[in-house]
């Protein structure tokens, strides 16, 4: 399931949380009614009539436009009887791959679920449509009258059926999109500018610092339970869990030691060790609608390990290692918040490099991007030895520098000893003795020849 409160925890009484089968069988035993987010279906979505118009992907963009709902699959609208599907005739891509065809702009969140009864008698099937951000959703089909011209409608959830929306209503929708678009935009700046100027109030000298946002595309609302300082805690300790790399330390390693006692702040926790000593500087903020702000100093590494010469005098060495780091910290972090909460909606990532100065009025510095080596310097290599490159080759060649074809290699220090004749352990036959012959093998045929007369071994 997508969302963990909709309208069945609202009639139930139940606390935020996945949906069951339970909740729908009684749910329907109370015979609740259909509403604007809530549509009983007695029969599974059927293929497109004449493969043009899908009454699946009406339903489903109708719910989008609105606010969101629930479709089940399963229980008969008009008495709301649970009748149950054939959980085998279930296709779940089939039923994606429909609404992606006939509904844009595309609906990146919904999803299906078969939920079943503890004895397996009994399954229904819920298709979770939450309210998009990019409403309204347009349904391509056939006309009524041209059969072969395609038409654009906007549906919308209307009480308890689907309706059609007229231009006003179109031009509403639009412009709501746009507002929305430009509000978390606006929100968005206004956090990354008051995590700058936290930041420059900090430091005396410029520095580089890596500032990144992870916003839900629609967070959570105010009425929503409020993050508390153990949760907190808890997400921050399974982000570094998660992300841990002993060889590249992020920034949840330098907010590890105070992880266990977040700062509250207005609607957010906050993470910080500007004031601390000694300590990389990194802050944090996790919002109560499911937002992670993390900032962090990507020049304090690179300006220790570098040399003073190889920086120039206006610029702020970066370390290019650490920035690769903190984007893998920021999206373990904003995954962690997110189930924490149940947040049903993607994140929009938002990261800049900036160079923090003490005031406005100081010119900020070129940002010189480094990639820092690990461990001990590699040593450059030596200066090519024209004597040692004619050894080489000899050696290749198959004979020693002195001149021989042994196919020893002998430093040039040393002298070239001769090599020993190697033992010959097999002996001839005798003239006079026959081979046996072995059919099939060639090599193994008699030899009718006169054997040479071999030396023994140590003699000339």
């Amino acid at each position: 399931m997508a969302r963990s409160w909709t309208r069945l925890h609202e009639h139930l009484g139940a606390a935020p949380g996945p949906l069951d089968f339970g909740m729908v069988a009684k749910a329907a035993a109370d015979r609740l009614a259909e509403s604007d987010d809530l549509d009983w279906k007695e029969q599974l979505p059927r293929s497109p009539r004449e493969g043009r118009w899908n009454e699946l992907s009406k339903d489903v963009a109708a719910m989008a436009n609105t606010r969101g709902g629930l479709i089940v699959f399963g229980v008969r609208d008009a008495t709301c009887e649970l009748v149950g599907i054939d959980p085998e005739k279930v296709n779940v891509e089939q039923y994606a791959q429909w609404v992606r065809n006939h509904v844009q702009p595309y609906l990146p969140d919904l999803t299906f679920t078969v939920l079943t009864s503890a004895d397996g008698a009994t399954s229904v099937l819920v298709a979770d449509v939450p309210a998009s951000p990019m409403a309204p959703h347009l349904v391509y089909g056939t006309a009524t009258r041209d059969k072969d011209q395609q038409a654009a409608v906007a549906p919308y959830r209307d009480r308890d059926h689907t309706a059609w929306m007229t231009e006003h209503q179109l031009e509403r929708a639009y412009r709501d999109r746009f507002t929305r678009a430009q509000r978390a935009e606006d929100e968005a700046h206004h956090l990354l500018a008051h995590a700058q100027e936290t930041m420059s109030a900090q430091h005396i000298e410029p520095a580089a610092y890596f500032v990144a946002l992870a916003r839900p595309e629609r967070p959570l609302p105010r009425t929503a339970p409020r993050l508390t300082r153990e949760e907190t805690t808890a997400v921050a300790e399974a982000a570094r869990r998660r992300g841990r790399d002993p060889m590249r330390p992020g920034p949840l390693t330098s907010l590890e030691i105070v992880i266990g006692n977040p700062r509250p702040g207005l609607r957010r926790w906050v993470l910080s060790t500007l004031l601390l000593p000694g300590a990389r500087e990194v802050y944090a903020e996790m919002h109560h609608d499911g937002t992670v702000l993390l900032a962090a100093n990507v020049s304090w590494n690179a300006a220790r390990n570098l040399a003073t010469d190889a920086i120039p005098d206006a610029g702020v060495a970066v370390s290019e290692d650490f920035i690769g780091v903190c984007c893998r910290d920021l999206t373990t972090t904003a995954w962690e918040l997110a189930r924490r909460l149940r947040v049903d909606s993607a994140l929009q990532l938002t990261a800049t490099l900036t160079a923090v100065t003490p005031s406005s009025t100081t010119p900020p510095p070129a940002l010189i991007l480094r990639r820092l080596h690990r461990g001990p310097r590699p040593r450059p290599p030596p200066p090519p030895d024209p004597a040692r490159h004619r050894h080489t080759d000899a050696a290749r060649q198959g004979r020693s520098p002195a001149g021989d074809r042994t196919g020893a290699v002998h430093r040039r220090d040393e002298p070239v000893r001769p090599r020993p004749p190697a033992l010959n352990t097999q002996l001839p036959p005798h003239r006079n003795e026959q081979t046996p012959r072995v059919p099939g093998h060639p090599h193994l045929q008699p030899s009718h020849r006169r054997a040479r007369r071999r030396p023994r071994p140590g003699t000339r």
